[in-house]
């Protein structure tokens, strides 16, 4: 058994095998919590396999370290089926990584996926297999052409599949569009179609960056009918409906939102800018019981009514936005140090804040509270890109 930790991008390095390994097919079964599925699931997959092909395939169960311990149980079965290789993953988890962890340890020409739910027919696989060997670099098991259907779904699932590839074709028509089935996990791959390929993959739907990212000329697609789980749990939430859409821009971009990211920290960003929301409201709370209740000046209520704003922002980026870097500089003294340049950094954010109020409300009459909101928008860039590079950024080695 291989136990793999997070080891970086997801570049899958697949270069033939040192040798002839013997080795036709490597065939990956992704796992959580599938213990009472996998032996019928292997007992199944070898009978077909083992009257196609036998020996020249080998099984790759990669569990994401299982509360049910799959990974042990797929470690017993070895003994009876020797063509079977198992990885515990720790630290790292998902569908669509753990087959790319998968592939990168197989050793054969040709690398598939089936599901360990018992909802993918392994009669399929030679099907499957023999379209490869007769020329496509993709085969893809399809509910959508001749053949194909789903068992026992509600109109409501139909609905969703539906609709999500709907989208798909809207934002991806260019690779959703090459199959009729591309929310299928149920396939087979030239190896040479994905070597040295960057991976880079999001929920469930790795057949996606297989088509989006691979050298893909050729696609046959064979027709499968969906069966009804067995035991277990679903893994399908709305979350994975969530990484599909986020997986559908990060392929329609190409690599651009990443080389953003590498330059602009995004993700960091979105979570000031929720820090900032709050701000937000703190501040126009105070701002309204001072400047309309008490009847204090504008550039006086606007001051103190940013400066509550301040404090409450930076316990939310220092408990969150910036954590991690808020983990190397523990201790009261280190905190302080922060809280007052950032304190700084937003005052001078202020003056520019003030200075943009009073030319909005007494230059360009507007509202005093649209004039705020605007001032607060150009400012909340300075802000952030100043405290990124200062505040929170460690400048002591650790003692």
């Amino acid at each position: 058994m291989l136990t793999a930790s997070p080891a970086g991008p997801l570049v899958i390095a697949l270069r033939p095998p040192q040798g002839d390994t013997g080795v036709t097919l490597s065939l990956v079964l992704p796992t959580y919590n599938e213990g009472r599925n996998l032996e019928p699931l292997v007992q199944q997959i070898t009978g077909v396999l083992g009257q196609a092909i036998a020996p020249a395939y080998e099984l790759i169960v990669v569990d994401d370290d299982s509360p049910d311990r799959t990974w042990e149980t797929a470690l017993a079965l070895t003994a009876t089926y020797p063509q079977l290789r198992v990885v515990r993953r720790q630290g790292e988890r998902g569908l669509s990584s753990a087959v790319i962890r998968g592939w990168q340890v197989a050793q054969g020409d040709v690398l598939g996926v089936i599901d360990a739910d018992l909802q993918h027919p392994p009669e399929v696989l030679v099907k499957l297999l023999r379209a490869v060997e007769t020329g496509a670099d993709l085969a893809v098991a399809s509910r959508h052409v001749d053949g194909g259907g789903v068992s026992e779904w509600s109109f409501a699932r139909r609905f969703l599949s539906r609709g999500a590839q709907t989208l798909g074709l809207v934002i991806l028509p260019r690779v959703v569009g090459r199959v009729s089935d591309p929310m299928s996990g149920y396939f087979m791959v030239k190896r040479a179609a994905i070597a040295d390929v960057e991976m880079n993959p999001a929920g469930y739907k790795i057949l996606l960056e297989v088509i989006g990212r691979g050298r893909i000329h050729d696609i046959a697609e064979v027709g499968y009918v969906f069966q009804e789980r067995v035991a277990g749990e679903s893994k399908v939430t709305w979350r994975q409906y969530v990484d599909y859409l986020r997986h559908l821009v990060r392929l329609r971009s190409r690599g651009r939102l990443a080389r953003l990211r590498e330059k602009f920290p995004i993700d960091r960003f979105l979570r000031f800018g929720v820090v900032g929301f709050s701000g937000l409201f703190v501040d126009y709370t105070i701002f309204f019981l001072l400047f309309s209740q008490v009847g204090l000046g504008l550039t006086t209520s606007n001051i103190l009514s940013a400066e509550t704003a301040i404090i409450n922002n930076f316990i939310w980026n220092d408990a969150w936005t910036f954590a991690d870097f808020a983990q190397q500089q523990l201790g009261w003294p280190a905190r302080l140090k922060r809280f007052l340049k950032f304190n700084l950094i937003c005052l001078a954010g202020l003056f520019l804040n003030t200075l943009l109020v009073n030319i909005f409300f007494n230059v360009f009459s507007i509202n005093a509270y649209l004039a705020k909101f605007l001032a607060i928008a150009i400012v909340t860039l300075w802000n952030f890109w100043v405290n990124l590079k200062l505040s929170w950024r460690v400048t002591e080695p650790p003692k």
